[in-house]
């Protein structure tokens, strides 16, 4: 079985996991996806393939967009329940 078959978000509306904006109401909305992800079996996975292929937007592995740009730059990134970074 594919990693994606067993995420949790498969049974949640998929636009809670795009919020528009940074404020107001879109922190409860990234708050609620991210919840979502911390009950999810396979969010490691999830967050290794965002940051393989460079997914930008959305929560993707109970990160947003600014977070896996942050790990991005710093070269470092959660696979498997490990920090690995470049160098």
């Amino acid at each position: 079985m594919h990693w994606r078959e067993r995420a949790v978000c498969l049974r949640v509306d998929p636009d809670l996991f795009f919020p528009i904006g940074v404020s107001g109401l879109t922190l409860a909305q990234v708050d609620e996806a991210k919840g979502v992800c911390g009950r999810c079996p396979v969010v490691e996975q999830c967050l290794d393939w965002a940051m393989r292929v460079g997914q930008v937007e959305g929560i993707w592995g109970g990160t947003t967009e600014s977070e896996r740009r942050a790990m991005r730059r710093r070269g470092a990134h959660r696979v498997r329940g490990t920090i690995t970074t470049a160098g």
